[in-house]
Protein backbone atom coordinates (compact mmCIF):
# COMPACT_ATOMS: atom_id res chain seq x y z
CA UNK A 1 0.00 0.00 0.00
CA UNK A 2 2.82 1.89 0.90
CA UNK A 3 4.64 1.53 -2.31
CA UNK A 4 1.56 1.98 -4.43
CA UNK A 5 0.63 5.66 -2.62
CA UNK A 6 4.18 7.00 -2.84
CA UNK A 7 4.29 5.94 -6.74
CA UNK A 8 1.14 7.53 -6.83
CA UNK A 9 2.01 10.73 -5.24
CA UNK A 10 4.77 10.71 -8.03
CA UNK A 11 2.23 10.42 -10.98
CA UNK A 12 2.90 6.85 -11.72
CA UNK A 13 0.49 4.83 -12.57
CA UNK A 14 0.95 0.88 -10.96
CA UNK A 15 -0.70 -1.85 -13.09
CA UNK A 16 0.89 -4.65 -10.57
CA UNK A 17 2.10 -4.52 -7.15
CA UNK A 18 3.86 -7.60 -5.87
CA UNK A 19 6.56 -8.35 -3.48
CA UNK A 20 9.78 -7.27 -4.78
CA UNK A 21 7.88 -6.25 -7.83
CA UNK A 22 6.35 -3.75 -9.38
CA UNK A 23 4.60 -2.74 -13.31
CA UNK A 24 4.35 0.95 -14.19
CA UNK A 25 2.52 2.12 -17.12
CA UNK A 26 4.91 3.90 -19.50
CA UNK A 27 8.82 4.14 -19.42
CA UNK A 28 10.20 5.56 -15.86
CA UNK A 29 13.38 7.82 -16.47
CA UNK A 30 16.30 7.98 -14.60
CA UNK A 31 14.95 10.86 -12.11
CA UNK A 32 12.17 9.25 -11.07
CA UNK A 33 13.91 5.94 -10.10
CA UNK A 34 15.93 8.34 -7.71
CA UNK A 35 12.52 10.17 -7.15
CA UNK A 36 11.07 6.51 -6.15
CA UNK A 37 14.24 5.49 -4.32
CA UNK A 38 14.02 8.57 -1.58
CA UNK A 39 10.22 8.62 -1.35
CA UNK A 40 10.50 4.56 -0.09
CA UNK A 41 13.76 4.96 2.06
CA UNK A 42 12.29 6.38 4.63
CA UNK A 43 9.47 3.67 5.15
CA UNK A 44 12.48 1.14 5.02
CA UNK A 45 11.71 0.29 1.56
CA UNK A 46 14.59 0.47 -1.42
CA UNK A 47 14.83 -0.34 -4.93
CA UNK A 48 17.02 -3.26 -6.48
CA UNK A 49 18.88 -2.54 -9.20
CA UNK A 50 20.92 -5.65 -10.25
CA UNK A 51 19.96 -8.95 -11.02
CA UNK A 52 21.54 -10.75 -8.48
CA UNK A 53 20.17 -8.37 -5.33
CA UNK A 54 16.91 -9.20 -7.31
CA UNK A 55 17.38 -13.09 -7.37
CA UNK A 56 18.65 -13.32 -3.98
CA UNK A 57 15.37 -11.07 -2.58
CA UNK A 58 13.36 -14.03 -5.13
CA UNK A 59 15.43 -16.79 -2.81
CA UNK A 60 14.69 -15.39 0.47
CA UNK A 61 11.08 -14.87 -0.64
CA UNK A 62 10.34 -18.40 -1.30
CA UNK A 63 11.95 -19.90 1.71
CA UNK A 64 10.16 -17.53 3.68
CA UNK A 65 6.58 -18.69 2.02
CA UNK A 66 7.84 -22.13 2.81
CA UNK A 67 8.80 -22.02 6.34
CA UNK A 68 6.44 -19.28 7.74
CA UNK A 69 3.30 -19.13 5.56
CA UNK A 70 3.04 -22.61 3.62
CA UNK A 71 0.81 -25.91 5.19
CA UNK A 72 1.52 -28.18 2.48
CA UNK A 73 4.82 -30.94 2.79
CA UNK A 74 6.92 -30.24 -0.01
CA UNK A 75 6.41 -33.07 -2.18
CA UNK A 76 10.19 -33.08 -3.24
CA UNK A 77 13.29 -31.82 -1.59
CA UNK A 78 13.73 -27.77 -1.04
CA UNK A 79 16.59 -27.95 -3.63
CA UNK A 80 14.32 -28.75 -6.39
CA UNK A 81 11.57 -26.96 -4.85
CA UNK A 82 13.53 -23.69 -4.88
CA UNK A 83 15.21 -24.52 -9.01
CA UNK A 84 11.44 -25.31 -10.28
CA UNK A 85 9.59 -22.35 -8.46
CA UNK A 86 12.85 -19.74 -10.07
CA UNK A 87 13.37 -21.88 -13.24
CA UNK A 88 17.02 -22.00 -12.24
CA UNK A 89 19.40 -24.59 -11.58
CA UNK A 90 20.24 -25.10 -8.15
CA UNK A 91 23.73 -25.34 -7.99
CA UNK A 92 24.33 -21.94 -9.57
CA UNK A 93 21.03 -20.24 -6.69
CA UNK A 94 23.19 -22.00 -4.22
CA UNK A 95 26.65 -20.42 -5.06
CA UNK A 96 25.26 -16.86 -5.84
CA UNK A 97 23.24 -17.06 -2.24
CA UNK A 98 26.26 -18.03 -0.47
CA UNK A 99 28.86 -16.02 -2.08
CA UNK A 100 26.64 -12.41 -1.95
CA UNK A 101 25.35 -13.77 1.72
CA UNK A 102 28.16 -15.74 3.34
CA UNK A 103 25.41 -17.55 4.69
CA UNK A 104 24.72 -21.20 2.40
CA UNK A 105 20.68 -21.56 1.60
CA UNK A 106 20.48 -24.54 4.15
CA UNK A 107 21.37 -22.39 6.78
CA UNK A 108 19.27 -19.71 5.48
CA UNK A 109 16.77 -21.87 6.01
CA UNK A 110 17.54 -23.24 9.13
CA UNK A 111 17.66 -20.06 10.59
CA UNK A 112 13.96 -19.15 9.61
CA UNK A 113 12.68 -22.24 10.72
CA UNK A 114 13.98 -22.21 14.33
CA UNK A 115 12.50 -18.22 14.42
CA UNK A 116 9.39 -19.99 13.09
CA UNK A 117 9.75 -22.45 16.33
CA UNK A 118 10.64 -19.72 18.38
CA UNK A 119 7.37 -18.15 17.38
CA UNK A 120 5.50 -21.05 17.78
CA UNK A 121 6.50 -21.74 21.19
CA UNK A 122 5.51 -18.28 22.21
CA UNK A 123 1.85 -18.75 20.60
CA UNK A 124 1.59 -21.48 23.38
CA UNK A 125 -1.01 -23.24 20.93
CA UNK A 126 1.12 -26.00 19.43
CA UNK A 127 3.21 -28.68 21.64
CA UNK A 128 6.71 -29.66 20.13
CA UNK A 129 5.36 -32.58 18.25
CA UNK A 130 2.89 -29.79 16.44
CA UNK A 131 5.30 -27.17 15.56
CA UNK A 132 7.72 -30.12 14.29
CA UNK A 133 5.13 -31.98 12.31
CA UNK A 134 4.01 -28.55 10.93
CA UNK A 135 7.75 -26.90 10.18
CA UNK A 136 8.07 -30.95 8.33
CA UNK A 137 11.16 -32.07 10.88
CA UNK A 138 11.70 -35.38 10.81
CA UNK A 139 11.15 -35.80 14.92
CA UNK A 140 11.05 -33.45 17.78
CA UNK A 141 14.53 -35.45 18.60
CA UNK A 142 15.66 -33.66 15.12
CA UNK A 143 14.37 -30.10 15.89
CA UNK A 144 15.34 -30.25 19.31
CA UNK A 145 18.91 -30.69 18.64
CA UNK A 146 18.62 -28.16 15.55
CA UNK A 147 17.04 -25.65 18.01
CA UNK A 148 19.63 -26.10 21.01
CA UNK A 149 22.81 -26.09 17.98
CA UNK A 150 20.76 -22.41 16.67
CA UNK A 151 19.84 -20.97 20.10
CA UNK A 152 22.04 -22.35 22.59
CA UNK A 153 19.15 -23.80 24.88
CA UNK A 154 16.41 -26.71 24.27
CA UNK A 155 12.74 -25.72 22.51
CA UNK A 156 11.25 -26.89 26.57
CA UNK A 157 14.00 -24.42 28.34
CA UNK A 158 12.91 -21.84 26.05
CA UNK A 159 9.49 -22.04 26.42
CA UNK A 160 10.30 -21.41 29.95
CA UNK A 161 12.00 -18.11 29.99
CA UNK A 162 10.09 -15.26 30.90
CA UNK A 163 11.88 -13.03 27.91
CA UNK A 164 11.89 -14.77 25.25
CA UNK A 165 13.89 -13.19 22.42
CA UNK A 166 12.45 -12.74 18.79
CA UNK A 167 14.33 -11.39 16.46
CA UNK A 168 12.64 -9.77 13.74
CA UNK A 169 12.60 -11.97 9.53
CA UNK A 170 14.07 -8.97 9.01
CA UNK A 171 17.04 -10.19 10.60
CA UNK A 172 17.48 -13.49 9.99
Amino acid sequence: MIVRLELEKLGLHCMLIELGKVETMGTITSEQIENIRAALFPYGLYLMDDKKSILIEKIKNVIVEMVHYSETQLRTNFSEYLSEKLDLDYTYLANIFSETLGITIEHFIILHKIQRVKELIGYNELNLTEISWKLHYSSVAHLSTQFKKVTGVTPSFFKHLEHKSFIGLENV
